[in-house]
Formats: structure tokens, sequence, C-alpha cells
């Protein structure tokens, strides 16, 4: 029985799933930098042990650092929660080896389902949908340019084990198409240790779909509905909600049974969530499975009433669902909007520094999920979100109306954000039909610039 959990991550994931181990009366580890003394979750856990230097990879991508303060501490487990160590093998494999249970599915579904180009294999085994591509990460440039010219251009390259849109380039010509793996393949080593790009026909202006879906240890697997994702720049989110605006029943049964399927014929059990792109004939297609716990999971759990790391804990502890298919209930609509510590005004360059004056928007339907206080100094180092705001309403039109409140509620001074800008995409007449598509904040953009 897990009695103590360290949280080997950061910020508000941390102090996300530290109030879900307070409720399930489970003692909690936090680990920082030495730039994170003073972040919030080191300062709620039960215990804190400062495992490095500021930098990632001398603390929170330490592998070493991380067992070795799990096993300092006496920790049952490790729950990775998102980005850092969430989806590397190795770590699984080194907490399993030294007796600590890692809260996510084993190593071998990590490394099957992280790896993009062997995930897409595995899912075409399983009778799901894949884009066409390559089959395997691209080890012959001529045999990219045959493929590309049957596929027909564009398409996209992109990194074997991507993802938060690094490693990823678009490419429209033949002429363009070396220098384009060549550069995926160098920005895919930096950020992820892995050179390996794969290749994928590019369909234009699609839906960006994805799926919750929940597996225990025991072959039980349900589904709980989807996340629209579509508003993105440079392959980045920026809101999701739920339900998706181009949902039907009919689609919503055929891309759950897909999901499940996905997740069975992996052996997969925890949390995870799989990807897909819908075209304009709402046809859909794979693109990838995240093995953790997604940035986004608060608006599934508002619209089913399921606490999604609670329930990843208690898989990893050996229990079996509670749950089957037919419990699940999607109610009401719900949108999330990500506050970054950002200047969109030039180029969204991120804003660290000191925040002298926050207020948080509050009231019925409304959740924040952050680890900013006043007189916190957000660091330089790390991912430049500080919070995320979801709401929650019965219908979309009054979700909209909902987080419109929130926002114009949401005061921090002391460092640039992004509120301003999430608002006027609320307020986006196309936002507001439902009528946007992957590369539709792209094109906003553009067009913005161009004035």
């Amino acid at each position: 029985m897990i009695e103590k959990i360290l949280i080997a991550n950061r910020g508000e994931i941390a102090v996300r799933i530290i109030r879900a181990c307070r409720e399930l009366n489970i003692r909690t580890v936090a680990v920082c930098s030495t730039a994170d003394r003073r972040c919030l979750h080191a300062q709620i856990a039960d215990e804190t042990v400062c495992i490095g230097a500021p930098a990632a990879k001398d603390s929170y991508l330490d592998m070493n650092a991380v067992i070795q303060a799990a096993l300092q501490t006496k920790a049952d487990a490790i729950h990775p929660g998102f980005g850092f160590l969430s989806e590397n093998a190795d770590f699984a494999q080194k907490c399993i080896d030294n007796g600590i249970i890692f809260i996510g599915p084993r190593p071998e579904a990590i490394r099957a389902l992280g790896d993009k180009a062997e995930a897409k294999r595995t899912m075409k085994n399983a009778g799901v949908p894949v884009i066409p591509g390559s089959d395997g990460a691209i080890t012959d440039v001529n045999e990219a340019y045959r493929l590309a010219e049957e596929m027909g251009y564009p398409v996209m390259i992109k990194a074997s084990a991507g993802g938060g849109g690094k490693g990823i380039r678009r490419v429209d010509n033949r002429d363009d198409l070396e220098a384009a793996i060549t550069a995926a393949s160098q920005e895919a080593l930096v950020n992820f240790g892995d050179s390996s790009v794969y290749m994928e026909k590019l369909i234009l202006n699609p839906k960006h779909i994805e799926f919750q879906i929940l597996a225990d240890k025991y072959g039980n697997v349900v589904h709980l509905g989807e996340r629209d994702c579509s508003m993105q720049r440079r392959n980045q989110k920026v809101l999701e909600e739920t339900p998706s605006p181009i949902m039907t029943p009919a689609l919503r049964e055929k891309m759950g049974h897909a999901s499940v399927a996905a997740a069975i014929s992996s052996g997969y059990s925890s949390a995870g969530t799989i990807e897909f792109l819908v075209d304009k004939d709402k046809k859909f297609y794979f693109m990838e499975m995240n093995t953790r716990i997604q940035v986004e999971h608060p608006i599934t759990e508002e619209v089913t009433g399921i606490d999604l790391i609670k329930a990843q804990i208690n898989i990893a502890d050996g229990k079996r669902l509670e749950i089957n298919q037919g419990d699940i209930r999607l109610t009401g609509h719900s949108i999330e909007c990500r506050i970054n510590a950002e200047k969109p005004s030039d180029n969204f360059r991120p804003s660290p520094g000191t925040v002298t004056v926050l207020h948080f928007p509050g009231g019925p339907g409304i959740r924040i999920d952050s680890a900013i206080y006043q007189g916190y100094t957000i660091p330089p180092y790390y991912d430049s979100m500080i919070a995320k705001v979801i709401v929650h309403a019965q219908s979309r039109p009054e979700a909209i109306v909902k987080m419109k409140r929130a926002l114009a509620e949401f005061i921090v001074d002391g460092v640039d954000t992004n509120i301003d800008f999430d608002l006027s995409l609320i307020r986006d007449p196309v936002f507001e039909k439902g009528d946007y598509d992957n590369n539709y904040l792209t094109r906003k953009l553009e067009k913005d610039q161009n004035k």
C-alpha cells in the first residue's frame, strides 16, 4: 500500500499532486532545485529535498538524484507529473529496480508508445487509423525523398521521442526536405537526447482531438471523452475545451473505441492520452500517445467528476477501476486557458521576475491550478506557464462567458503575462462559433503582424 509519494516535478502540477495525495491520506516528498527553494510545492509538501542546481539537467532531469531522494525519504512511489522524466522509460525502470513504484505505465509501454514511429506501427496493428508516413525513423534521405513524392507535399518531419512542439518541421517542397530533417534531428537530440525523426503526410487544417483513457493492471480500460486542443501556437496548446465543438455521439463512439483498442493492444495501464487529427470530412488519424498526465487534464475532471491524479495513484497501487464505460457521463462544458509569464507583443518572450500583485478570479465554476503567490519570483530556467484557469458551466456559451469574466478578474503585476491575449481569443467570433482548426491561431497572428 502506498503511504508516501515523491513528486518528481515542480510548480502547479506538483501542487496538484500534493493536493490529491492529502485527500488520499498519503504523505508527500517534494524535490526542488536551488532556484525553487521558495516554490509553493517545496513549501507545502510534508518533506522537501533539494536535488541540484537550477538547470533542469542538474536537478529535475537527474535520475540518480531523484531516486536517491526517494530512497533517503523512504518514499514508496514516485509521481513524475508531466514533462521532465514523466515519459522516460529508463527512469521508470530505475524506480522499479530500486523497489519504488513508478506512477505511470510499465517501462516497456513507455518505450513502445513514447517512440512515435513505433507507436504508429502498434496502432496500425490494432486497427486504429494512422496518418500516412514513414515506417519508422528516417535513416536514408533518398528514401525520404521517395516517400515524400509518393505521399505528396506538404509533409511533416517529427522527432520520434518528441513532444511540446519540439523537433517538428513542415516541408512544402523537395528543396527544403534534407535541411528540415537535419534541423528537426538536431533539435530532437538537444531536447530529448534522441535524434531520430520520422515523416508524416501533413493533414491540412485539421482539428487536434485527444481522448483521455484510464486502464488498470487487470485489463479494464475506459475512455473519458475528448478534449479539443486545436488552438495552438507553434504546435503548442494555448487553450483546450471539452466537449469538442465538432463532436457527434457517433464520432465520439468511434474515436473512443479506437482509443480503448489502442490501450488494450499495448497492454497499457495508468492514465494516458491518445491524440488524433480530424480532417474536414471528420476522418480521424492517430497522431501519438502521451503516457502521462496531461497539462489539460482538469477539463476532463470537470465534466466527468473523476479525479485523474487519484486514479493514477490507485492504479499504481494495484487497485481495480471502480467504473466501467457505461458509468461515464459527460456533464456540461469546460474550458482551460494556460497563463504564461510572457510578453505576447514581443513575440511571446518569457518574462521571469517577481510577482508584486496577485489576484485570482473566483466564484462558481472557476478553478485555478497554480503555484505562484504574491512575492514569488518566477525563475528563468523552466517553462513559462504559471497558472491554468479552468471553467465549467452547463453549456459552451455559458462556459465562454464564465471564462471571459475569469480572465478579466485575473490580476498579475510585476511580470508580463498572456492574460489579455487569452481574453482576445475567448472573445474571437471564430472561437465562439467553434470554427477553428490547428492552424487558425498561426494564420491569425500572421495576419495581425501584416496589418
